[in-house]
């Protein structure tokens, strides 16, 4: 059976990165955007990964641009402007798309694994993924369920 562990993304810098590195974690896997309403997502993720990184959680931000265009072109912008404006210290990987016919095949494979309310394509940025330390995907949250919510469903994981 197919775990999140099994795939492999892109870093910033276009190199591969297998996500068995983070094998025996609980992971919150998030599609993420600069120029967005939801932006300030950020600080409660971040906030987040701060109280239970020493725990084992991992926070894994894919910039996407499929959503009014609400992501900087340049990579580099878009880590400076979380580090600077957020204190993101979380990995934050290469800009994606996360549906249609070139969504990232770790995208499609957490879309298949949980739908969203009513649709099974992510409607918006900041669309977050819960994956419990055997690389499970336990839960899935809209874009606007604030990071603090998920906590009560992480803790069960640490």
């Amino acid at each position: 059976m197919t775990k999140v562990y099994d795939f492999t993304v892109k870093m910033t810098n276009g190199e591969p990165k297998s996500l068995k590195e983070y094998e025996g974690k609980p992971l919150i896997i998030v599609n993420t955007a600069s120029k967005c309403g939801l932006t300030p997502q950020f600080k409660g993720l971040q906030s987040l990964y701060e109280a239970h990184k020493e725990q084992g959680l991992e926070i894994l931000g894919f910039p996407c641009d499929q959503f009014n265009n609400q992501e900087f072109e340049n990579i580099e912008e878009t880590t400076e402007f979380c580090q600077l404006n957020y204190g993101v210290t979380f990995p934050i990987f290469a800009k994606i798309d996360v549906n249609g016919k070139n969504a990232d095949p770790l995208f499609s494979f957490l879309k298949d694994q949980k739908k969203g309310t009513l649709i099974k394509n992510i409607k918006w940025n900041f669309t977050k993924f819960l994956i419990d330390r055997e690389g499970n995907v336990v839960e899935r949250y809209g874009p606007n369920v604030d990071p603090s919510k998920i906590e009560k469903d992480l803790l069960q994981l640490l």
